[in-house]
């Protein structure tokens, strides 16, 4: 089955993207709002994430990473691994392998990479991510816990992708402030904001493949 979702991804990722129109299905309404006068500042950082595809008990899963709460903007939400670009770094691809390595302990030399989604911004980190699609196959052996990394999520995307488990949801921000949010509900763990806007992009993706 990887297999073969590899290869039809393989050549969907290289025809045009949903981009906005599947990340919109799951913002927030000042999200919607800051959409209409969208603009990328020129000082936002640079970073990519990985979405890994492999199969479990003959059903495709990815891992997700519950962040450590450690006093960061995201500190403590639920979100893909990866991060900032380096200087060594060759490529946007490499980075999200690389990161995925680190954080979750994923031997970049069993990753390969399929190909990109559409990039997104995230205003309270002024991060611009790019996100990529990888396989690895055979059972994936996650690193514990560490300074970044709280837990590790093996979700099934079948579950993740019904509809029932996509809810309106209210979360308190950092600075204390109420959110109405469509989410991803899995397992009891909320999953919302840019994560959730790219595994939308995700599922989109995934429903157009034949």
């Amino acid at each position: 089955m990887l297999q073969r979702i590899s290869e039809q991804l393989i050549r969907r990722l290289q025809q045009p993207l949903p981009g906005n129109n599947a990340h919109l299905k799951m913002a927030h309404q000042e999200r919607l709002d800051y959409f209409s006068k969208y603009r990328i500042p020129d000082n936002a950082r640079i970073s990519s994430v990985l979405m890994l595809l492999y199969e479990k008990d003959e059903k495709l899963h990815l891992p997700l990473i519950v962040r450590a709460n450690d006093g960061t903007v995201h500190s403590g939400q639920i979100s893909l691994p990866g991060g900032s670009i380096e200087p060594d770094d060759e490529h946007l691809a490499f980075t999200a392998v690389r990161e995925t390595e680190e954080e979750i302990g994923i031997p970049r030399k069993g990753i390969t990479v399929l190909g990109r989604l559409s990039q997104i911004y995230i205003p309270p980190s002024n991060f611009l991510v790019h996100p990529f699609i990888g396989k690895f196959t055979g059972a994936p052996v996650f690193s514990e816990p560490n300074n970044e990394v709280a837990q590790v999520l093996e979700v099934c995307i079948e579950e993740l992708f019904d509809e029932n488990k996509i809810q309106e949801k209210t979360i308190v921000s950092r600075n204390g402030k109420s959110i109405s949010t469509p989410a991803y509900v899995y397992d009891n763990h909320i999953i919302w904001g840019a994560t959730a806007m790219m595994l939308s992009e995700l599922r989109m993706v995934l429903t157009e493949l034949t």
